[in-house]
């Protein structure tokens, strides 16, 4: 993909990734129902605030940016015993189906092995059949599902050796 590259994010740049969350998982909430008051969690109503406690607790960000403009985000946490999570991937939607998020994931899989990481973990809402199909054909396995009293979905759950 010619004129884009991927960085990690700046600090001072938060409130740009807030804004590719939000928009980015917009389009899931609104085709799930998913409101500020049944899902809070959700990407789609989260704050800065989220981001910078994200930080400080050293999860790493990054971002592809289209021509110096933020297109699409990542941020991993470890886990432990070389377990990390992709905790966010959004892809603002004028930007889906143009690779971008494949070379995250690629990036992702560097970085973790860079960082002596062997294994990513992601949670999916389950019912987005699109994006589980997607993971998949990149090496991810599906590991399992769990409903959760605080969630109006199923969780389903996948992880990728790196």
């Amino acid at each position: 993909m010619t004129g884009y590259s991927i960085r990690k994010v700046r600090f001072d740049e938060l409130d740009s990734c807030t804004e590719v969350i939000r928009r980015s998982f917009g389009t899931v909430a609104e085709e799930f129902g998913l409101t500020a008051r049944n899902c809070p969690a959700n990407g789609a109503f989260i704050g800065t605030e989220r981001l910078v406690s994200d930080w400080n607790r050293g999860n790493v960000m990054y971002g592809l940016y289209c021509k110096d403009r933020l297109a699409e985000f990542m941020e991993l946490r470890e886990k432990g015993a070389g377990i990390f999570e992709l905790e966010k991937l959004p892809v603002l939607s004028e930007h889906r189906h143009r690779g971008g998020g494949t070379l995250l994931l690629e990036h992702a899989h560097g970085e973790v092995s860079r960082m002596g990481g062997n294994r990513i973990t992601i949670g999916i809402i389950e019912e987005t059949l699109r994006l589980k199909s997607w993971y998949l054909s990149h090496g991810f396995i599906h590991t399992g599902t769990a409903n959760f009293p605080h969630l109006p979905f199923t969780a389903g759950f996948m992880e990728l050796l790196a």
